[in-house]
């Protein structure tokens, strides 16, 4: 019998290169499907997000014998009003300060500027290029405004077809897992039906723990601006909350606002004030919240947060970082069913897999 050609760890290497090959090229065909058909997978995973969130208040109707798709209607009635409640509170806060924002930069810019060596003609010749750009550029930017109908028609489109996916996934979450055990192979459906419980049990962690820090932080800071007289306290409160559930980016962009806006209704010492208010709630998050609550549940280092972030930032903007740690909770979590997979379901899962059928 002929020798190996290769020795036995050239070829364990040859193996295993083989295998992140083809787990790579998996990974970015799936991608590449992600991003063709972003127009039906967002709203899929909108609703996954909004049933893992809603689950309990679901569940508690069901509890007092209120029907089943009546239940999952209320339950889509309260997202749509606390939505669009949180929306309007942040508009109108930031319009009504939105003037006192320019104003205080502009100030700021002609104190700054000087100690930088940019004062005087420097200044005002940035300040002539920009408006020659805005007027060149003004006819461009107007033509755009079909497309950004366009855009906004689509953004309502995705969030129509999101909220009814969320009442199929309340009313509908018991019929899964048997048409899961259905259509996977002979044999493999348990241990599918174990890893979607565990990837939604994930979810379900980093969607509830992230809502109640993101109440805390936002009461905490409202609290903080209304004793210092921060216009828009309430507004800005709205803003922290919808931004916590961007970790680490959302915290730092709604924090600048409301030092923004302090800086602009009440001067240098009050923003301050509010920056400390910002930094010490945000420590209180890192040290505390984040520890106690999420722990449990989602077991990522802030780095893979990061990093699923930028990628999810990089490939849908705005949409990708909202949605991008979510699924990256669900990705551990499935992994860490399959480290384990001798295991059975965690009593402890809940979600639209645990709806009775009937």
């Amino acid at each position: 019998m002929d020798a190996p050609l290769l020795p036995a760890a050239a070829r364990r290497t040859g193996a295993w290169c083989a295998v992140v090959l083809l787990l790579a090229g998996v990974g970015a065909l799936v991608v590449w499907l992600v991003v063709t058909f972003a127009a039906v997978v967002t709203p899929v995973l909108l609703a996954l997000l909004g049933s893992a969130l809603l689950g309990p208040l679901y569940r508690w109707l069901r509890a007092a014998r209120v029907q089943r798709s009546l239940a999952a209607a209320l339950t889509c009635a309260a997202l749509l009003v606390f939505g669009a409640g949180a929306a309007f509170i942040v508009v109108q806060s930031l319009m009504h300060s939105g003037d006192q924002i320019v104003a205080a930069l502009k100030d700021v810019a002609h104190k700054v500027m000087p100690e930088l060596g940019l004062s005087g003609p420097t200044l005002d010749d940035t300040v002539d290029s920009l408006k020659s750009f805005v007027t060149k550029y003004g006819a461009r930017a107007a033509s755009g405004v079909v497309s950004g109908i366009s855009i906004v028609g689509q953004i309502i489109a995705t969030a129509v077809l999101a909220l009814l996916l969320t009442f199929f996934f309340l009313r509908d979450g018991g019929r899964f897992p048997v048409l899961l055990r259905e259509l996977a192979p002979h044999g493999v459906g348990p241990l599918l039906e174990r890893i979607a419980h565990r990837a939604f049990a994930a979810v379900q962690g980093f969607m509830r723990g992230t809502t109640l820090i993101a109440l805390i932080d936002a009461v905490c800071i409202t609290v903080g601006l209304l004793i210092l007289r921060v216009p828009g306290a309430v507004g800005l409160g709205a803003l922290v909350f919808v931004g916590a559930y961007i970790p680490y980016l959302g915290a730092f962009i709604s924090g600048a606002v409301a030092v923004l806006v302090a800086l602009a209704d009440r001067g240098w010492l009050v923003a301050l004030w509010a920056l400390g208010v910002v930094l010490a709630v945000q420590v209180l998050e890192g040290h505390v919240l984040q520890p106690t609550i999420q722990s449990r549940t989602v077991h990522m280092h802030p780095a893979v947060v990061l990093l699923a972030i930028t990628a999810g930032a990089s490939l849908a903007g705005i949409l990708g970082m909202l949605l991008a740690v979510p699924i990256a909770a669900a990705a551990f979590g499935a992994v860490d069913e399959l480290r384990r997979r001798g295991g059975g379901v965690p009593p402890e899962v809940e979600g639209p897999a645990s709806h009775p059928a009937g």
